[in-house]
């Protein structure tokens, strides 16, 4: 049994314990007020890792950015630390991708005629063909007329043979009383007339093969079988993937002489060029430049558009940015994010022209040791 006096002295602790919790909730308002969604936590003399993990992105009165550590590594922002130096001076020229003439071809119609397959049928686009090999056969198709002619030639020639044979053999036969320079002069007037009755021949019925100018592959067929085609007309397209060019109007005719180096970039992938020289024959009040594809990191195809980052060879001060770095404001501008506090972002207008494919040089509106977003910018331009 338990004693008497602990029973008491239980009693009075309990009682002490629950005086005290009256005490202090005394005069306080239990109510809470209803959550707003999206609304900011006060994080004034809160510990890192407490309620400020749960705060949202917001943007300040002055135009900065206001986001929490966990959203950063939410989000994947990455910054870089800026250095600035000498960066060439750059000009962006708009080509496109064109056949290298020493490594491609066309195969066209020398004369109006039929399109005849080869073989099972004509080559597939993008089979590829080795330089020399029989594509298709053209039959010309002459006239009424023209057949006409050639038939009345043939005949003729064909007469004129069986005379100069007959003749050359009764001189062979009459050798020793008729000079022998007059019996070799009978056979040459035959074997003469015999090749000119063949061509004649040959002629009414005969076929032009149509072969590969070159090593590639099929990039365009332009008929199909049985097809009269005229005079001049492209039939087949050979192209070599592996040796293609970019041809980029420049309307700065100075710009030739001061290439120091130049890249390329189609759809977001890099093209690496090498610059070949320029001519000197304007087209449209233009310079066209020609550039050598050395890599791409997709393949390209004949016409697509090109966009060429030419380097001159004069350098000035600036500052290279990865092209990621680079967003737009509300009102257009071109702008970069700076991490100016650990969970504050400043957008800065800047003056930028492109570098290479990836980078651009920003020419002002930053300075050396600024920490620049380099990695998710776009997201923070979407912060309201």
């Amino acid at each position: 049994m338990i004693p008497f006096a602990n029973l008491i002295l239980s009693g009075a602790l309990v009682g002490a314990l629950a005086c005290n919790a009256a005490l202090a909730h005394g005069g306080e308002d239990h109510t809470h007020p209803a959550s707003t969604p999206g609304a900011a936590l006060p994080t004034q003399g809160l510990p890192s890792g407490g309620h400020a993990s749960r705060e949202s992105a917001r943007r300040q009165a002055d135009g900065s950015v206001f986001v929490p550590k966990a959203a950063q590594r939410q989000w994947g922002l990455r910054t870089q630390v800026l250095q600035s130096g000498p960066l060439a001076a750059t000009v962006t020229l708009n080509g496109l991708v064109v056949v290298d003439p020493a490594a491609g071809g066309r195969v066209q119609a020398v004369q109006a005629g039929t399109v005849v397959a080869a073989g099972a049928g004509f080559p597939s686009v993008g089979q590829r063909v080795r330089r020399g090999e029989l594509l298709a056969w053209l039959e010309p198709t002459p006239t009424a007329l023209e057949r006409g002619d050639r038939l009345a030639t043939r005949a003729e020639l064909s007469a004129q043979v069986t005379l100069a044979e007959r003749r050359a053999a009764r001189l062979a036969q009459l050798e020793g009383s008729v000079p022998a320079k007059d019996i070799e002069a009978a056979r040459i007037e035959a074997q003469s007339l015999k090749e000119r009755l063949q061509a004649v021949s040959t002629s009414l019925g005969s076929r032009l093969p149509l072969r590969a100018p070159a090593d590639g592959v099929i990039g365009v067929v332009a008929v199909v079988a049985g097809e009269v085609v005229d005079p001049k007309a492209v039939l087949f397209e050979v192209v070599d993937p592996g040796r293609l060019l970019i041809e980029a109007p420049a309307y700065d005719l100075t710009l030739a002489g001061q290439m120091a180096s130049a890249e390329g970039e189609a759809g977001g992938r890099r093209v690496a060029v090498a610059p070949l020289p320029a001519g000197r024959q304007l087209q449209g009040q233009a310079l066209p430049l020609r550039f050598r594809v050395t890599a791409s990191e997709a393949p390209l195809s004949v016409g697509q558009p090109v966009r060429v980052i030419v380097r001159r060879q004069a350098a000035g001060q600036g500052i290279a940015v990865p092209a990621l770095a680079v967003a737009r404001d509300g009102a257009g501008r071109t702008i970069v994010w700076v991490h100016a506090e650990p969970e504050r972002f400043e957008p800065r207008v800047v003056q930028q022209e492109p570098l290479g494919a990836s980078a651009v040089a920003v020419r002002a509106g930053l300075s050396t040791g600024e920490r620049v977003v380099t990695q998710g910018a776009s997201l923070l331009s979407q912060v309201r």
